[in-house]
């Protein structure tokens, strides 16, 4: 009898110290028992400290690689990250309409945590008119959300209406995550398709090591996606996840900066 493979396709920027991106991506989905395949949308320099420089990967190059993946392998699952430049968001745009039935989690990266920009104006803008339709779940953080909106989202009340405003946009689901609220507790606003809306609660973890956590938390849902479980509980697994990571290498030393999740 023939195993099933749980393939997820991660289009995503290259991290060499693995704290994040696309490195991030691949111990997360071999994890959690899927099967990792990527697509590099550029090479950044960072390590714990931050990102220093972005050498981008052609956007033909990038197409390509998205349609080896689709065309063969065929991911039950997609996760997008880091893409870099407008020309690339465009040829994903292009590649993944194609393929409405596979589901897509976005994690909407414009600003890496050190500052460095990582999308211009024009990416981003054609980002949330014509990716954003294809996304199955969107996982912004309050910085991000505030960005797309054009609000400041800072308060834990302001949370429910940003994620409708979001799940507007034409949104499936939307994951939307106040890490940073300035609270003892951390609190995820998820908003679904049907409007249902939830508020998932949990201690905050102290720790410096919380490099990729965006990026281990969208490909932890993809891959639970991608073994066919429902937006709420992949939410919830995927959240689980993050924290038993956050907690695992709470006491690690990695570098001198903010080093990364204890992947378990």
């Amino acid at each position: 009898m023939k195993k099933t493979y749980f393939p997820v396709l991660s289009i995503a920027g290259s991290d060499p110290s693995s704290g994040a991106g696309i490195q991030a991506d691949l111990i997360t989905i071999a994890a959690l028992g899927g099967y990792a395949c990527t697509a590099i949308t550029a090479v950044t320099i960072q390590n714990t400290l931050g990102v220093s420089g972005i050498y981008p990967i052609p956007a033909q190059a990038v197409r390509e690689q998205i349609e080896a993946i689709m065309t063969d392998i065929k991911p039950l699952a997609i996760k997008i990250g880091m893409l870099h430049r407008t020309e690339v968001v465009r040829e994903v745009i292009d590649v993944l309409s194609a393929y409405p039935k596979v589901p897509i989690v976005l994690d909407p990266v414009f600003l890496s945590t050190s500052g460095y920009t990582l999308l211009d104006e024009e990416g981003i803008h054609l980002m949330i008119t014509q990716l954003f339709p294809l996304v199955t779940v969107l996982t912004p953080n309050l910085q991000e959300a505030s960005w797309i909106l054009g609000r400041e989202i800072t308060e834990k009340e302001q949370m429910p209406s940003a994620a409708k405003d979001l799940l507007n946009l034409g949104i499936q689901n939307v994951l939307l995550k106040g890490g940073h609220l300035e609270e003892d507790t951390l609190s995820d606003c998820l908003i679904k398709s049907t409007g249902e809306l939830f508020f998932m609660e949990h201690p905050k973890i102290a720790s410096k090591n919380t490099r990729g956590t965006g990026c281990t938390l969208s490909s932890a849902i993809a891959v639970n996606l991608a073994q066919g479980f429902s937006v709420e509980y992949a939410v919830e697994r995927a959240t689980a996840y993050v924290l038993k990571s956050i907690e695992g290498g709470k006491d690690y030393q990695l570098g001198e900066g903010s080093g990364p999740l204890k992947h378990i």
